[in-house]
């Protein structure tokens, strides 16, 4: 997050795509709830009619996938309308000149034949964004996980730097996070193209840092994804290692991904439960669950923070990186001898900027949020009030393309997945909880209601659905 989370409270206009903030974070929309009492007024965009919809003051029943044409549109208006900060697109960005030419291309009326959203609610959502004192964006993975995810975020940050909210309270754009850690696990370098701290690996001056503390040469090619190394299964890659992930249900294609893991020589999974993919592991290490573990999380608004053990691990359970660490000495790899938490997070301070000024007694209270350059900076709240860390802003010319798959006469129904209260992610965790599965026991389908007619289901009946993939 570009602010922090009490920031929630003071937008005038709050614009949310793709999160379900009610059922994924409903702490943290309390906040947005307090900004609505005080007469902020909230946008939402969401293929399903979720909760945070029937608060909103404007709801946008975007067509799945379509989110890129929504956004060039709503730039379209905030520039036909002169609403652009000219002075804060003068002094802060680049580019800006081609990219107020380039939005011409999309009014709303092109837009609405794409989303299915009506013109005139597009034009008023962006006028409101657009004349905001203080307009803050809200999203999740509702616009990321999708072949244009990258677009949907730049054409966000594009709305950001054409209006100038960011770097100032009750603005800003910011992605609220999954999972309790996922900002700290990408700030650790658990990226395909990135060192820890975001070095990019392609930069010479982190190849030699880090060929000096892991004790070897790196090259500065950027890694594979999860992606792509389960399509080279078998293949180019013979062996995996699946750290505290259910592959086999998180991913697409389920049988696809199936049949990938089997085709490995050898398939290693650490995990606190015998999941789905750990049943098709050749070994499985058991790690250590979160009240058995000690170490740091970094949370959605850079909040970085000690987690303690509360009780001993049962049996054989070690944490993952003391797994790590023995892995790696058993295959003669330099630079894992850990012998705490404390080792590896101060490891971490020392390589990254954003972390420098920290070490493992500072975030004892969990009142730091990176960057923290140097010992004695009080953290950093607010990301880019002055300037941006690359310079200037870049605006980015977006072209809107369909989904990769579309609906055809054979496959007439979008389908699309959504959170919910009751459950989270592959039900690793929450479908073994016996007071959760009591909410929710079932999977349940959502549909408009003249789908249901048209297809003759019954609430709460059975119903089998088809993909070009296989059924379910």
């Amino acid at each position: 997050m570009s602010n922090p989370l009490a920031d929630m409270e003071k937008p005038d206009v709050i614009f949310c795509i793709g999160t379900n903030m009610t059922e994924c974070h409903p702490v943290a929309a309390t906040r947005l709830k307090r900004a609505l009492k005080r007469g902020a007024k909230m946008i939402v965009a969401d293929p399903r009619r979720i909760g945070l919809a029937d608060l909103a003051d404007l709801y946008l029943p975007i067509r799945v996938g379509s989110d890129a044409a929504l956004l060039l549109a709503m730039a379209h208006v905030i520039a036909r309308e002169g609403l652009v900060n000219d002075a804060f697109m003068q002094d802060r960005t680049v580019e800006a000149e081609q990219f107020l030419a380039h939005v011409k291309r999309f009014p709303p009326e092109w837009a609405e034949t794409i989303t299915g959203v009506p013109a005139a609610d597009i034009e008023q959502a962006a006028l409101w964004y657009g004349k905001a004192a203080r307009g803050a964006i809200y999203y999740t993975l509702g616009i990321t996980e999708h072949i244009c995810g990258v677009d949907n975020v730049q054409s966000l940050c594009n709305l950001v730097l054409m209006t100038g909210n960011i770097g100032r309270e009750g603005t800003g754009i910011n992605p609220m996070r999954g999972q309790n850690n996922i900002q700290g696990a990408g700030d650790s370098g658990a990226l395909p193209n990135n060192y820890p701290g975001f070095q990019p690996v392609t930069d010479p001056e982190n190849q030699a840092k880090f060929e000096e503390l892991y004790g070897r040469k790196v090259d500065m090619e950027k890694g594979i994804t999860k992606v792509t190394a389960l399509d080279l299964a078998g293949d180019r890659i013979r062996a995996m290692l699946i750290d505290g992930e259910n592959t086999v249900v998180s991913d697409p294609d389920r049988t696809h991904c199936e049949r990938a893991l089997k085709s490995l020589d050898h398939l290693v999974v650490i995990d606190i439960f015998l999941t789905e993919t750990a049943q098709l592991a050749d070994v499985v290490l058991p790690a250590t669950a979160w009240g058995e573990t000690e170490g740091t999380q970094t949370n959605t608004e850079r909040r970085v923070q000690r987690v303690r053990a509360a009780v001993p691990p049962p049996g054989h359970a070690r944490p993952d990186w003391w797994i790590m660490s023995q892995l790696a000495k058993r295959l003669d790899i330099p630079g894992f001898e850990y012998e705490s938490a404390k080792d590896v997070f101060d490891e971490l301070c020392s390589v990254s900027p954003i972390y420098a000024g920290l070490d493992w007694d500072r975030v004892e209270h969990g009142e730091y949020q990176w960057p923290v350059p140097e010992a004695g900076h009080p953290g950093t709240p607010i990301l880019h009030r002055h300037e941006f860390k690359n310079g200037r802003g870049i605006f980015k010319l977006i072209e809107y393309r369909d989904p990769a798959e579309t609906i055809d006469d054979d496959y007439p129904v979008w389908l699309t997945t959504g959170r919910r209260l009751q459950s989270y992610h592959t039900r690793t965790q929450t479908g073994r909880s016996a007071g959760i599965d009591y909410l929710l026991s079932e999977e349940t389908l959502e549909v408009h209601p003249d789908d249901l007619r048209h297809w003759q289901l019954q609430d709460g009946g059975w119903a089998r659905m088809h993909s070009r993939r296989g059924s379910v």
